[in-house]
């Protein structure tokens, strides 16, 4: 009988001893995460998106303007820009950073300062990677594979009505093809005084499928980040001007074009509150927008509730999703970031009939 007390009290002691190796190990891996700002909730909906107790983490640091975060599902990276040296970085789940392209935006030889790089970065219906490039002023096709990039690009769109685009912004596609696209002057070097400015505007574009351009509104002062609903009928735009911060929704047209559209909101009021402006911005497959702005990334709920606000301390330039929209990727100033997401599967989807703000 005390042999078997003996066994058992040794059982028991082992056991403890692991468990306790195992709680140093799993503090030990939690302690080597750094976390940055805080996730504010105003609305008890936005649970359904974002995991209570959720952190911000920071994945990397470093950089000088980080922008246009893309996952490539084949490869399971992700990669994004950094405007002012002309580059497109890589980073995988091994916390690895690589240089993915250069340059990225700006080919030509003369030096030249200002935000030379590519700003937002997608795939085009085929899988190839189409990059705004400020630089050249122009929407370019990299013509080589993702997993062999190479700086070899090919001219999508590159003037309107014989005049040079600004310098392509954000983009996104529409499932027949088209793509729609922003074109603020930031990658000038004198910005909207630039004495190479062209335009005497900033506009939204449709560049449809069979490469025609068309001009769908130039009432934006600052157009930035762009994107469509899930069902496809409802086109955002984020302007990025400090006197007029706003977020608009247009209805998209059978014909590609828009309706003159209406403030989905407005954040001027936070400008110089908090960091950043209305910039870039994704829609998930439930219609929850996530559009970075004063202070970080704004949460809406797809009837234009502001849920709340991933606070990221920093000046916020865009985010994106992984493939199944577990996690989030932000760019903010010198960061990259990331949020942990509830997945569309742990949240049931949409009612029947719904109806996009």
């Amino acid at each position: 009988m005390k042999k078997i007390v003996f066994l058992y009290s040794q059982s028991l002691t082992f056991t403890l001893t692991f468990l306790i190796f195992l709680s140093c190990q799993v503090q030990h891996k939690e302690s080597d995460i750094q976390t940055i700002g805080s996730i504010e909730r105003y609305d008890a909906e936005i649970n359904q998106v974002i995991p209570e107790n959720n952190v911000i983490q920071v994945l990397a640091q470093g950089f000088e303007w980080s922008e246009g975060p893309l996952w490539i599902s084949e490869g399971d990276y992700l990669i994004f820009s950094d405007i002012p040296p002309n580059r497109v970085y890589k980073w995988n789940h091994e916390d690895s950073i690589t240089i993915y392209l250069e340059p990225s935006g700006y080919t030509g030889i003369a030096p030249r300062g200002g935000e030379p790089g590519s700003n937002g970065l997608l795939l085009d219906p085929s899988g190839a990677l189409i990059l705004c490039q400020h630089g050249d002023r122009r929407v370019a096709r990299m013509d080589a594979p993702l997993n062999n990039p190479e700086p070899i690009y090919v001219t999508l769109v590159d003037a309107y009505d014989q005049k040079r685009l600004n310098s392509p912004n954000d983009a996104c596609y529409h499932s027949n093809g088209d793509l729609f696209f922003t074109d603020p002057p930031y990658g000038l070097e004198g910005n909207v005084n630039d004495p190479d400015k062209e335009l005497d505007f900033q506009g939204v574009y449709r560049l449809s499928s069979g490469g025609s351009l068309q001009l769908l509104t130039k009432d934006l002062s600052r157009p930035n980040g762009i994107a469509l609903s899930p069902d496809e009928k409802t086109l955002y735009v984020a302007n990025s001007d400090p006197d007029h911060a706003i977020w608009m929704a247009y209805n998209l047209q059978a014909d590609g074009t828009i309706n003159s559209g209406h403030i989905f909101f407005d954040a001027t009021d936070k400008v110089g509150i908090e960091k950043g402006l209305p910039d870039g911005l994704k829609v998930n497959k439930e219609g929850y927008i996530f559009a970075t702005g004063p202070g970080g990334v704004w949460v809406f709920n797809p009837g234009g509730k502001h849920l709340g606000t991933i606070k990221t301390t920093q000046a916020t330039a865009n985010c994106a999703f992984n493939q199944d929209e577990s996690a989030l990727y932000i760019t903010a100033d010198m960061y990259l970031l990331s949020v942990d997401l509830k997945s569309g599967s742990d949240k049931g989807g949409l009612p029947a009939n719904f109806r996009f703000q």
